[in-house]
């Protein structure tokens, strides 16, 4: 089902995402390991200087980022390929790991934070309800694909550095790609929210083709998916960079936007409650947006929030 070294072809790239909203509403959490980072400069340098794309082991990271009530505390320093250890159950970037056991995901986590360095530690401990083995073609040939590993899941959170200790509702999947993400895509919108039967995620993605690529899916927390009918679309707030965005609600009703946790030139994530199907759904909304990503200003500015160890 998980397996962390499988190949990953030149100038492409595989992440692993986990979110998590605390069972109390104060926290929230996002986590992903990168092989090939797809928002690193560095990467998107090499491979427009590279024949056939750069090797993406070279460009690998974890990034770590802790919702407070009173702060964000954000991690992501790329590392080169001998920083890294992939085997089919484990994954380490650096002097951080993950572990995966068959049944349960542990990150370990040894990280300082980005650009006023302090130190996080801590274990994270994700447990499916169920596994999801479909693997879904997000663009035409098949190049771009995403796997909902786990859309329903509980989490577990023990950190020493900043103490902290919560559990919460979870998520856990899977994005790769044969190429530069940008190269296929100029924008997407992903949301996901727990529900009465397990977990509704919705998908769009505007292809360089002139396609679209849009998933309307329904998950059971014992184990299976349907697609089902999608609601409207529905605008949320437009971001502090103007990036417009949008979600799915019914027709009657009008998505809110609960907490911003990430608001950039290219990218925002936040917290967002919606109406599908009359159930009132609080979950996780994330809008990208690539021709922005490959502005030359904006790849200028990402060092500040992803440095690179050279050694």
């Amino acid at each position: 089902m998980i397996r962390f070294d499988h190949p990953i072809p030149r100038g492409g790239y595989a992440w692993w995402y986990a979110d998590a909203l605390s069972d109390d509403g104060l926290h929230a959490l996002t986590l992903i390991a990168f092989v090939g980072s797809v928002f690193s400069p560095y990467y998107a340098a090499a491979n427009r200087r590279t024949p056939g794309g750069a090797d993406p082991e070279d460009y690998v990271a974890i990034n770590l980022a802790l919702y407070g009530p009173r702060r964000t505390l954000w991690a992501m320093t790329e590392r080169r390929r001998r920083s890294l250890v992939r085997e089919p159950g484990t994954l380490g970037i650096g002097p951080s790991r993950l572990d995966w056991n068959g049944n349960r995901l542990t990150a370990r986590i040894t990280e300082f934070t980005t650009p006023i360095p302090q130190p996080l530690r801590g274990t994270i401990t994700l447990h499916p309800k169920a596994l999801e083995p479909t693997i879904y073609k997000i663009d035409a040939a098949g190049a771009h694909r995403w796997q909902p590993i786990a859309p329903c899941a509980r989490i577990s959170v023990a950190f020493e550095k900043p103490g902290l200790s919560w559990e919460g509702d979870a998520y856990f999947d899977r994005n790769e790609g044969d190429a530069p993400m940008h190269t296929a895509f100029s924008t997407w919108n992903w949301s996901r929210a727990p529900s009465r039967q397990g977990a509704r995620v919705f998908y769009h993605a505007n292809r360089r083709d002139g396609g679209t690529t849009s998933l309307s899916l329904g998950f059971t927390a014992a184990g299976g998916v349907a697609p089902l009918q999608a609601p409207p679309e529905a605008p949320l707030p437009i971001t502090w960079w103007r990036i417009t965005r949008a979600t799915r609600s019914d027709a009657d009703a009008e998505p809110r936007l609960l907490r911003a946790f990430e608001d950039t030139p290219f990218y925002a994530r936040a917290r967002i409650a919606t109406t599908v199907d009359r159930e009132r759904l609080d979950g996780v909304h994330e809008t990208l947006d690539l021709d922005r990503f490959t502005m030359p200003v904006v790849q200028a500015m990402l060092p500040f929030r992803m440095p690179r160890r050279f050694i």
